[in-house]
């Protein structure tokens, strides 16, 4: 399989963008060294664009992006795909909704993940964002499409946008790769701020009515349309 040409001009546009998303996750220290990475699919056709494995971000370039089908196969591109690239390909099989990947390990949402414990919605940004708790994901093993069947598992029939991977990290799905890189950088502020309200004592849910109205406002009003 090749990128053929009625599709050259889309996925150009998405190598320069999801190489351009990528630098918002060092920006809000979501990563280190060269751990995460950023998928988008291609509109209308069996592909995904996303980043190359082991690759630093300060040399990620839209040349470097790799094409890979929705089998995690490579289609274009000189390097060795991320290593999430068959989770995240599974994802796309089977949420047609999802047009933006993200996987990050940020620190406050990972030590969430590392106690197999949901974030429970205690904020405002919470309930705006990912609609009530953000949920566990099972422990999965890194490489093949387990991660990938955790990740559909756990937010099939969610309204939640961010999954924290029991053990691992988090994923976060979006219509666009854009508002993926979004629900990231939300999902560890929501993190941190949980963490430190449970320093203080036990925080206080949100009740299940305001959480449906502040998510149809955040995700239906609120913003420019």
């Amino acid at each position: 399989m090749t990128v053929v040409a009625d599709v050259r001009e889309t996925v150009e546009a998405l190598r320069r963008e999801v190489c351009a998303l990528h630098a918002h996750l060092p920006a809000y220290g979501l990563v280190v060294w060269t751990a995460g990475n950023v998928s988008a699919r291609v509109p209308g056709h069996d592909l995904l664009v996303i980043k190359p494995s082991g690759v630093a971000y300060d040399e990620l370039t839209p040349a470097n992006m790799v094409v890979c089908d929705l089998d995690g196969r490579v289609v274009e591109g000189e390097h060795a795909p991320s290593s999430d690239t068959e989770a995240q390909a599974y994802v796309y099989r089977h949420l047609p909704r999802v047009g933006g990947v993200v996987h990050t390990h940020s620190p406050y949402a990972v030590a969430w993940a590392a106690r197999a414990e949901p974030i429970p919605c205690v904020t405002t940004m919470c309930a705006d964002e990912f609609g009530g708790d953000i949920p566990l994901g099972p422990f999965a093993i890194i490489g093949d499409d387990s991660i990938g069947r955790g990740i559909v598992e756990t937010l099939s029939g969610s309204r939640s946008s961010a999954v924290l991977m029991q053990n691992h990290g988090v994923f976060t799905i979006g219509p666009t790769a854009k508002a993926a890189v979004k629900a990231a950088v939300l999902c560890e502020e929501v993190a941190r701020t949980v963490h430190l309200a449970r320093q203080l004592g036990e925080p206080v849910r949100i009740a299940k009515r305001d959480v449906d109205s502040l998510f149809d406002r955040y995700q239906n009003v609120y913003g420019q349309r």
